[in-house]
């Protein structure tokens, strides 16, 4: 495809020059040389090392632009990193090169059973190219895209090139990447303002449809609808076991700096002491698994102030890719606003329950693409996030 103009502290490389022909990469203490003249600057995978969990919280962004290309990029990585994946598996990588970053996918992180045809997967792409989009606008940089180059070889999703002396935009947004969470707790079902929504719809550009559902009724069915799904998804054996792997306990998601700490969920005190035996499909407690899993999506539902449907005109990596993007905007918009939000996957994952789902929205004949619940409820904490370190490699010339 062809080129669309578009146009703190975290965790984040800076790079000290030795001599002239020799860098050190420093990332939160974990050094990692650098290849001489040319050649690719590999970072060494702090994981490898025995990283600090500190170093997995980049929750905070450099306010003010970084001096050099090396921090620019890292600091560009640093904003998308806090994207939203399904489960928090995080399915990227970076490769910056100058004035470049690469986003690539991770294969070792899809998921075959939950997300089978991968439109999560590029959903979250989006996110992350999006926030790396917000953030290099907001430090004054003219970002320019090209998706999938070279027929998306090697795994790249889109190459972001940028230049410098632009005004500084979209800050708002920006400063809103650390705080945008998914919220899994029962909302207070009060409505959505219209002024708010209408801000919230502008955040989606035209290619893409929103729809919106805020009257009770409508509400209701949605929600018996998400309830089928989710019991069906969670009755597969192999999808159970799929998700029980990103579920984190005991600290885990602190170490590992990837999928949903249990206490997360919003289970319930006698849920959340019980869970690793709930949610794993090898026990017992498993069989009850799918009835809690209908009955938190149903309540959730019914709880939210407003139901969104977002949608692509047709079926496409490209549009779901794009629509990621306008989602993260949508999401960090959301957060701006003080409302709380969590996607719902089950009815556009299982296949039989989309049709459904789009003439609930008067919707029928579009892709559907994400599924969201809005309101208002108190606040919960954010999920761990892998550093730029383990994500992104660096490479001068």
């Amino acid at each position: 495809m062809g080129r669309s103009s578009d146009t703190g502290k975290i965790s984040v490389f800076s790079a000290r020059r030795i001599d002239r022909r020799r860098f050190i990469i420093i990332a939160g203490g974990i050094t990692a040389a650098a290849a001489l003249g040319p050649r690719l600057a590999w970072a060494k995978r702090a994981a490898q090392l025995g990283a600090a969990p500190t170093m997995l919280q980049p929750w905070t962004l450099p306010a003010d632009p970084p001096g050099n290309p090396l921090d620019t990029g890292s600091a560009l990585v640093g904003a998308a990193v806090l994207a939203p994946s399904e489960w928090n598996t995080q399915p990227w990588r970076f490769e910056v090169e100058n004035t470049s970053v690469r986003m690539l996918r991770d294969p070792a992180r899809l998921l075959p059973r939950t997300d089978p045809d991968s439109r999560g997967l590029m959903l979250s792409l989006g996110g992350a190219l999006e926030n790396l989009l917000i953030a290099a606008r907001a430090y004054g940089l003219r970002p320019t895209v090209e998706y999938f180059p070279r027929a998306g070889a090697n795994g790249v999703v889109a190459e972001v090139i940028w230049a410098s002396g632009d005004v500084r935009r979209d800050r708002a947004l920006f400063a809103a990447i650390p705080h945008r969470h998914t919220n899994r707790r029962e909302y207070d079902g009060r409505g959505i303002f219209p002024e708010q929504r209408a801000q919230l719809v502008a955040q989606v550009p035209e290619g893409l449809s929103l729809h919106w559902k805020d009257d009770r009724d409508g509400i209701r069915a949605v929600a018996r609808l998400a309830r089928d799904a989710a019991h069906d998804q969670a009755r597969d054996e192999k999808t159970a076991a799929e998700q029980f792997a990103w579920m984190r306990f005991d600290g885990d998601a602190r170490r590992r700096g990837d999928g949903v700490p249990i206490e997360n969920l919003e289970l319930g005190t006698a849920t959340s002491w019980m869970a690793k035996r709930y949610f794993d499909p090898r026990s017992w407690f498993s069989r009850f698994g799918p009835d809690h899993a209908a009955r938190e999506a149903h309540d959730g539902l019914r709880s939210a102030g407003a139901l969104v449907l977002l949608c692509a005109p047709k079926r496409d990596q490209a549009q779901w890719l794009m629509g990621g993007q306008a989602w993260e905007r949508f999401a960090l918009q959301a957060t701006t606003l003080g409302l709380a939000l969590q996607p719902v996957s089950a009815p556009i994952e299982l296949e039989r329950y989309r049709a459904p789902l789009l003439r609930a929205f008067d919707a029928a004949g579009e892709e559907p693409l994400m599924l969201v619940r809005l309101g208002r409820a108190k606040s919960t904490a954010t999920t761990t996030r892998r550093s730029v370190s383990l994500v992104a490699t660096f490479r001068t010339s």
